[in-house]
């Protein structure tokens, strides 16, 4: 196998997570050194494993070369510490029934995929300012908490849709993410290396740790936003209306304080979790664990795993998978969803209906939502089922454009515009009110880089403006500017429904 890469050490709220026989302060009499599982270790029903999707169709997964060391890499990740704990599933997992009866509101976003060569203190918090500065926009605006759900810390996989790219006669398989193989189209970059699922958790235990350790000393307090401010956005159009929005809410913070004669100590820090979709099943599983003192099996690599319109088959190993474990779980529905299918999906899934286990996240794009989401939404209503609804107004509105000047006139180069994805999220406010649902989340693909992937917003990018700053190797994201736009227009039509 090589060289194994440097292991960090996890700082988890908990230490006792590491599998079914591991010794816990909670457990004294856990001090067994047999390999037998935990009475509670029970599956939802008899017929499932970590490993039963191995017996069904799998979509979407690597093609490695050498079975052996496959084995050897599976082995390892199953020794390794675990990324999240199950109390913090369901943290999450309450707080998302929550969502689903409109008492909340879902933030989820991120990148598209992580890269390695990302995995850097100024990357990691950037996109945590961004996620924080967003939800500060929607509470304030939007009148109702706010839970931040992550695209990071193990977004690592991609699904594609060709196996194979060409480029002037030479044909290499699709790079599938860092989790898989890397981007430089060269036979052995394209190479599938299950060793990289090693580093991939280990990039996403140092994201976590980043992560816990600013937040835990105090980077989201609301007293100071500013902690929060991002550089290049000194003149942004939309700074000015970010600030006054920060004073209000820190009079608002210092009347409270001055009135009770205390710290409001329940906003001197927030909650954060992370998502993934479950893409690489050999990687999922071996990180599946059962935990002492609770029922079940969990995935222990990110806090909310989420299936693709691709992989959503009832019949498939993704969904045979994921209705054995008891995170959330997040579906993708799109065009291609047939109500009657997503219903089987939810059977399968959910079958005792529990709050917050499903987050259905929508992605039509623009001109398809009018057409595509009410028959899913009456389907849905009419089963009687409480699920989260959640929005993503990316995926759909992916788009090729031709720049007709710049370094890049002439080529195709995949955007999307800021005006669709906006018009996307109008429409799923209106269509949810007509429906009698509730939209209780967003999910967008994002950074907090200053970069020129998708047009418009406040700036006005154009078809021109790509190349100074396209960075992404999968999906266009938006840049700062356009992710707090976009969060201040989803603000304002949160206060409007609520007044």
């Amino acid at each position: 196998m090589g060289a194994n890469p440097v292991q960090v050490r996890v700082l988890s709220p908990a230490l006792c997570e590491l599998g079914p026989n591991t010794r816990t302060l909670e457990d004294p009499l856990n001090d067994r050194n047999d390999s037998k599982p935990v009475a509670n270790a029970q599956a939802a029903d008899s017929t499932w494993s970590p490993e039963s999707w191995r017996d069904r169709s799998a979509t979407q997964q690597p093609l490695y070369e050498d079975p052996g060391e496959v084995q050897s890499v599976v082995d390892h990740l199953k020794s390794l510490p675990p990324l999240v704990t199950s109390w913090e599933i369901e943290a999450l997992r309450s707080q998302l029934g929550e969502a689903a009866r409109g008492q909340r509101f879902l933030l989820q976003g991120g990148d598209c995929a992580e890269r390695f060569d990302e995995c850097t203190p100024d990357r990691i918090t950037s996109k945590l300012k961004i996620l924080l500065q967003m939800s500060l926009v929607l509470v304030h605006g939007g009148g109702r908490r706010v839970t931040r759900v992550g695209r990071f810390a193990g977004q690592y996989a991609k699904p594609r849709s060709a196996d194979l790219e060409t480029r002037d006669d030479v044909t290499l398989p699709s790079y599938r993410g860092d989790n898989v193989n890397r981007p430089e189209f060269e036979p052995e970059a394209r190479r599938p290396d299950p060793e990289l699922l090693v580093r991939g958790h280990t990039c996403s235990a140092m994201t976590l740790n980043f992560i816990r350790s600013l937040i835990d000393g105090g980077f989201a307090d609301l007293h100071h936003p500013e902690y929060w401010d991002l550089g290049f956005v000194q003149h942004s159009p939309l700074r000015a209306e970010y600030e006054r929005m920060t004073d209000s809410i820190g009079d608002s913070l210092r009347f409270m304080e001055s009135v009770a004669d205390a710290t409001v100590g329940q906003i001197n820090r927030v909650d954060f979790f992370t998502s993934h979709e479950a893409l690489v099943l050999l990687y999922e599983s071996a990180m599946t664990r059962a935990v002492p003192h609770r029922r079940g099996f969990w995935n222990l690599s990110t806090h909310m795993p989420w299936v693709g319109v691709r992989t959503a088959d009832p019949l498939g190993a993704h969904v045979e998978y994921l209705r054995g474990i008891r995170n959330p779980l997040g579906i993708k529905v799109g065009p291609g969803t047939d109500p009657a299918g997503l219903l089987a999906v939810l059977d399968l899934l959910d079958p005792d209906d529990e709050p917050g286990r499903i987050n259905l996240i929508h992605r039509f794009g623009a001109h398809k939502i009018a057409a595509g989401l009410r028959p899913v939404l009456d389907a849905v209503k009419a089963s009687g089922r409480t699920v989260l609804f959640c929005c993503d107004p990316m995926h759909g509105n992916t788009e090729t454009v031709v720049p007709s000047s710049g370094p890049w006139k002439g080529m195709n180069v995949k955007t999307r515009k800021f005006a669709h994805i906006l018009a996307e999220l109008e429409q799923a406010f209106e269509i949810h009110a007509r429906a009698g649902t509730t939209l209780g989340g967003v999910h967008f693909e994002l950074t907090g880089d200053d970069v020129t992937e998708c047009t418009g917003g406040a700036r006005g990018l154009t078809d021109e403006d790509l190349a100074r700053s396209y960075r992404t190797h999968v999906d266009p994201r938006l840049n700062y500017e356009q992710s707090l736009e976009m969060a201040m227009l989803i603000a304002k039509r949160m206060g409007s429904w609520s007044r």
